[in-house]
């Protein structure tokens, strides 16, 4: 059930290997963590597992302008105002709705992609792929997932592995080769995951419980994770990190 026949260059990411979660900054990783997720717009961790994040299916808030100002055509709008995603202030949605637009926001997130290949990174992380549900109905899972198979497409022949991000109801398709998962163990999903990769997947909680939970669940099979909601980098209050 993992990935289709993948280019001998993909590498996998190891199975229950101590992992962090770097979104809000990159920093050295604590002893022992052999895979980290960091933006694209950084450098891999050295001597780890790297997955490089990319926004696949919405804008990070600092790109607001430059999206609108270049590409006015992929934001998403409603009445002609773009749509925004509620939950993280200043983050559009993208138009995934027709094959030429999905077409043009890979075209954009290729070189992105290339570039996380030149540095050495393993793998993709495409966030937000279930950004359908904060549309209000102007989006569909099917567009998304089409959109998804291309950025899959794109990273393979980049010799990077292409991870599924959340979205527990599409599970199983063969172009994803892994899972990065938040909140599972919250909303009773993680046995999706796990069945239908392997165990390959890197589980991130934000609540204690949650975390303390997953690991007596099923912390002997997968990576995972506790982090801050912020993901803020060592010795900024509030910072949080531990794995199981």
């Amino acid at each position: 059930m993992i990935g289709a026949l993948l280019a001998l260059t993909v590498v996998l990411p190891p199975i229950d290997v101590p992992a962090d979660y770097q979104l809000g900054g990159a920093y050295a990783p604590p002893p022992g963590v052999g895979v980290v997720a960091r933006d694209w717009r950084e450098s891999p961790a050295p001597g780890t597992y790297g997955i490089c994040y990319i926004n696949g299916f919405q804008t990070q808030p600092e790109q607001r302008s430059w999206w609108l100002a270049k590409h006015p055509g992929l934001v998403l709008r409603r009445d002609g105002k773009p749509v925004f995603d509620p939950g993280w202030p200043g983050e559009m949605l993208l138009d995934t709705r027709t094959p030429a637009k999905r077409k043009r926001i890979a075209s954009i997130m290729e070189p992105w992609m290339r570039s996380c290949a030149q540095r050495g990174y393993r793998a993709i992380e495409a966030d937000n792929l279930d950004s359908w549900t904060r549309s209000r109905g102007l989006l569909s899972a099917k567009d998304n997932v089409s959109h998804a198979r291309r950025l899959a497409d794109v990273a393979h022949d980049q010799g990077l592995a292409f991870a599924q991000k959340n979205a527990a109801s599409l599970t199983g398709r063969s172009f994803f080769d892994f899972a990065i998962v938040e909140q599972c163990q919250r909303y009773q999903e993680c046995d999706r995951f796990l069945n239908a990769y392997d165990d390959r997947v890197i589980e991130i909680e934000y609540r204690r419980r949650d975390f303390v939970e997953a690991c007596r669940d099923h912390g002997d099979r997968v990576s995972v994770v506790l982090r801050d909601v912020a993901l803020r980098e060592p010795g900024r209050r509030g910072y949080r990190y531990a794995s199981c």
